[in-house]
This record gives C-alpha cells, structure tokens and sequence, in this order.
C-alpha cells in the first residue's frame, strides 16, 4: 500500500522518519520501503500479536507505548520491555522464529508504520543498513529484557515503579502517563496494593500526583535518583546502540 494512499491520508501528521530506526536509514533505503510502508493507528489496549501467533508485519511506531508481555496460565503478567519511537514491534519475524510466546499489547495510544513479513525478509538478507539498524535496536531490547528481569527479581515495588514511569516518559510527550493501578499492576506482576502503597509514597514526596488514572511525574530529577541502577543501565545502553549517523 502506498503511504500517501489510504489511511495515510488521515493522518497527515505522521511520518515514518518520526520513527528512530526509519530516520537512520539511507534515503536510497528508506525510498525503497515507502511503498511498502502502511500507516497503522495504535489504539489504547490492541493487540498486535498474541503468544504463539504467526507474525505478519513488523510495527515501527512513531507515537505511543507497545507493552511486551508475558501472559501465565493463571492469569498473572508481567511487562518484560516496552517499545515507542525508538524502536519496533516483531523482532522475530526477521530473526527467523516467526512468533514469539509473549504479547504486544498498546500501553498507550498512538501510531506506527507496518511492514508486510516477505518486504521485511527480502529487505534485511540484503544486509545492507536495514539489518544493521534492526540487529542493533535487537540487542538494546534484549538489554532492556535481562534488566528487567534482575530488576523484578532484586529491587523494591517503589524501585520498580519508578524505572517504569522513567522509561514511559522517555516515550511519551509530556509527564503525564494515562495508567490506572492496576493496569501497573498488571505490567510489573506485583499486586495492586504494592502499587498503591509505592504510588502514595512517591506522591507523599512530591514526586508525582495521581487522579483518574493519570499519573502526573512533578520532579523527574528526583524520581531518578529514587530509582533503581536498572533504568541508568537500560539508557544508557539503548542511546549507545541507537546513535545512529544517518548515511545517504
């Protein structure tokens, strides 16, 4: 489908390079996968894939929060990354598995470019500067994925909350994050009164407030310094993989 056609033409206000990995890409390149390209809205709660399902598009979002999780047979959850503008939704596709047991779920609404599988595969077997963008956004989200991991295992629910709110601000455009308690619940695997008392804490602190499912961050500066090395690390490591010099 071609990106000025379609649902493209009802969101003018998008672009693919408002996506990192898009932008990095060679003008040649990027030219080459226009056509290709099909604008894609992000509605608060959809579901890309499920666990288990045969992948057919990868997403490049340009606004909004994709969730990755992890879904128990008892129901329990429990976030293991989280995507935005930086990155892309269905690694798999591209790195042979073709699925994945985890779930992309839109933590907060947005937009995103979709790209059909057979483009995707054709495109990163050139190895060209396609596969070199998407193998580097690969292991800052396996970075993101190990430390979340040590985090849920050795850090407090308030260590946690605050890597959490770090990380979605980083993906959002302003301070506030639209998520009730439990929802957060949900995304870290803790029970909804860890998450209240956690919550209380940080508003008792002046950090942030908290009404109708709106979490307003006040002092940023101060949530990080409350906040676990995990966020520091996860950072730092993705700015590093993802400094990208735009060639062409």
């Amino acid at each position: 489908m071609c990106p000025l056609s379609g649902k493209l033409a009802t969101a003018v206000a998008h672009r693919p390079a408002e996506n990192r990995l898009l932008a990095a890409l060679p003008a040649a390149e990027l030219e080459r996968l226009l056509p290709h390209l099909e604008s894609y809205p992000l509605p608060l709660n959809l579901t890309l894939y499920g666990s288990g399902d045969p992948m057919t598009h990868v997403y490049f979002p340009t606004e909004g929060i994709v969730s990755l999780l992890y879904l128990m047979e008892n129901g329990a959850s429990a976030e293991i990354a989280v995507t935005g503008n930086e990155g892309l939704i269905g690694v798999s596709l591209f790195m042979g598995g073709g699925s994945t047991p985890s779930n992309a779920l839109v933590q907060s609404a947005g937009h995103a470019y979709r790209l059909g599988a057979q483009i995707v595969k054709r495109e990163f077997e050139r190895s060209g500067e396609l596969q070199y963008v998407l193998l580097r956004y690969t292991q800052a989200l396996i970075t993101q994925m190990s430390q979340t991991a040590v985090c849920n295992r050795h850090h407090s629910v308030d260590q946690q909350l605050c890597r959490w709110l770090l990380l979605s601000l980083d993906r959002l455009p302003s301070n506030r994050v639209h998520m009730t308690q439990e929802l957060i619940s949900n995304m870290l695997g803790v029970r909804r009164e860890g998450i209240s008392e956690a919550a209380h804490r940080l508003r008792d602190a002046g950090l942030i407030t908290y009404q109708r499912g709106f979490i307003t961050v006040l002092d940023r500066p101060k949530l990080e310094q409350r906040a676990c090395e995990c966020y520091a690390v996860v950072k730092r490591e993705t700015d590093r993989l993802l400094a990208f010099e735009r060639a062409g």
